[in-house]
């Protein structure tokens, strides 16, 4: 029905020799197999042209063709994933007409490729929330199946009225062994494995902090975090509006079968020690850290190193040494938020002028270290003029996502990129939706820390809820 005000013929179009004006920019995108439907929308240009119709013909370079008519390019699922299975490997070809203004209008074919990697994961997991600074709010949860345009939430605000929570971190993309923080009043984390659940509260009389920041070891039985004590400061004018920052963080690992923490005399030092990972092979954990500094006063100050220290699961006991693999103070920048690929090639990571939050750095880029090499460099392929952070690797390690504020310099949004396997990356894609131009205008939401999630999650989220709001929880100790 909404084809029927737009049905008309393409007759005698005016040749534009420029490509369309087409949001989001799907211009020679790299796009998985069954990926939902890349549908885009017509910017009106700046002669005025205000688009009525727009029609579409996208043909596989391996075979099949869609033809679609209407407001925007709006494709059948079924009938799109057909076209990519088809050209798996290869590439689809759009050409579009415009109608505006009496007359039809043809722009210049465009191409969009068609990964030969598959991107079998059900889809993303990320949390929504304002990009405000309130406390609690309309903030959730929620998970997104990439491959058509179904969104549903994992636990939202009106589960637990009034607080806040960071997004759901799960081992390796698994949907039931993951864990999330509470913030607030009813602070506490939530460990999820293998169908039971348990709420823990990890502050204990020999650490200064709950758990934070946290990551799992691939064979499921430790987590480790760092402790943060986390603050806020909000400057005047219009070049920066926050600096999120650490006064006090450690290291540490949490035993998810006896509710233990283990604690490592090097990673509980004065230095700020944050954001740690586990390797692939979980052999190592690679952190940041940072020499303490007088905040908020020296905030500009303040850089993060990329350290490691070893890591036995057999006994969960730390190496006697840290090693320092991006110095902050041979390269005066800051280096933070590694997430190393399930596959153990490679490491991504950010790099800022300062600070550990990149989220609030334009000039956060995403760099990539070979893991085999110890070769590094910085990702221009997919980089903006503003901040992109908070990245995760897919199942497979050929995919990843990110955010990124590079639309609007205040919203985030998910983006996807797949690398291939000597290291070279393709053009990002933002989230697609069904009207990408109607949804990404009227949702007040940032997409933030999204990660790939091979299945559905499923959480009784009224249950979860009730307990955390009852303040059922598990006091760990210190081994």
């Amino acid at each position: 029905m909404s084809l029927a005000s737009c049905v008309r013929d393409v007759v005698n179009p005016q040749s534009m020799n420029c490509t369309p004006p087409i949001w989001p920019d799907y211009i020679g995108v790299t796009v998985p197999v069954d990926i939902a439907p890349m549908n885009f929308n017509i910017l009106d240009d700046e002669s005025g042209y205000v688009t009525e119709c727009v029609d579409v013909v996208a043909r596989g370079s391996k075979g099949g063709e869609l033809h679609v008519q209407g407001e925007y390019a709006d494709f059948d699922v079924d009938e799109w994933h057909e076209l990519t299975r088809r050209n798996k490997g290869g590439a689809i070809v759009f050409s579009v007409c415009v109608y505006s203004d009496g007359k039809w209008r043809k722009y210049d074919d465009f191409t969009m490729y068609v990964s030969s990697y598959p991107l079998d994961d059900y889809g993303l997991t990320y949390r929504r929330i304002a990009p405000g600074y309130e406390s609690g709010g309309d903030i959730g949860i929620y998970q997104r199946d990439i491959h058509s345009f179904d969104e549903s939430a994992i636990l939202s605000e009106t589960a637990v009225p009034g607080q806040c929570m960071n997004c759901h971190t799960a081992n390796r993309c698994s949907a039931t062994q993951y864990l999330l923080h509470m913030r607030g009043g009813k602070g506490g984390t939530l460990v999820e494995n293998g169908g039971a659940h348990k709420l823990l509260n990890t502050k204990t009389d020999s650490t200064k902090a709950n758990c934070g920041y946290s990551y799992w070891h691939p064979d499921g039985r430790y987590i480790v975090s760092s402790i943060n004590s986390i603050h806020q400061c909000f400057f005047v004018g219009k070049d920066r509006r926050i600096e999120v920052f650490d006064t006090m963080s450690d290291v540490l690992v949490l035993d998810t079968e006896t509710d233990e923490l283990v604690l490592c005399p090097l990673l509980q030092t004065d230095d700020w020690e944050t954001y740690p990972v586990f390797s692939a092979d979980g052999k190592t954990v690679f952190f940041s850290s940072a020499a303490p500094h007088d905040l908020p006063v020296d905030y500009d100050k303040v850089r993060y190193s990329m350290c490691r220290i070893a890591f036995d699961e057999t006994n969960a006991t730390f190496g006697e040494t840290v090693d320092t693999i991006l110095s902050a103070d041979e390269q005066g920048k800051s280096f933070t938020y590694a997430r190393p690929s399930y596959d153990g090639r490679w490491l991504m990571y950010n790099v800022t002028d300062f600070g550990n939050f990149p989220v609030n750095h334009t000039e956060a880029d995403l760099w990539l270290m070979d893991l085999r090499t110890g070769q590094t460099r910085r990702l221009d392929e997919v980089n903006s003029d503003d901040s992109d952070s908070f990245h995760n690797w897919s199942s497979d390690s050929h995919w990843f996502v990110f955010s990124s504020r590079r639309e609007d310099g205040m919203y985030n949004n998910a983006y996807i990129a797949c690398v291939d396997d000597e290291g070279k990356v393709t053009k990002p894609f933002i989230l697609p939706q069904k009207n990408p131009l109607k949804h990404y205008r009227e949702s007040l939401d940032s997409y933030n820390c999204p990660d790939f999630t091979k299945d559905k999650v499923r959480m009784n989220a009224r249950q979860i809820g009730k307990e955390i709001m009852d303040d059922h929880r598990t006091r760990v100790t210190v081994r």
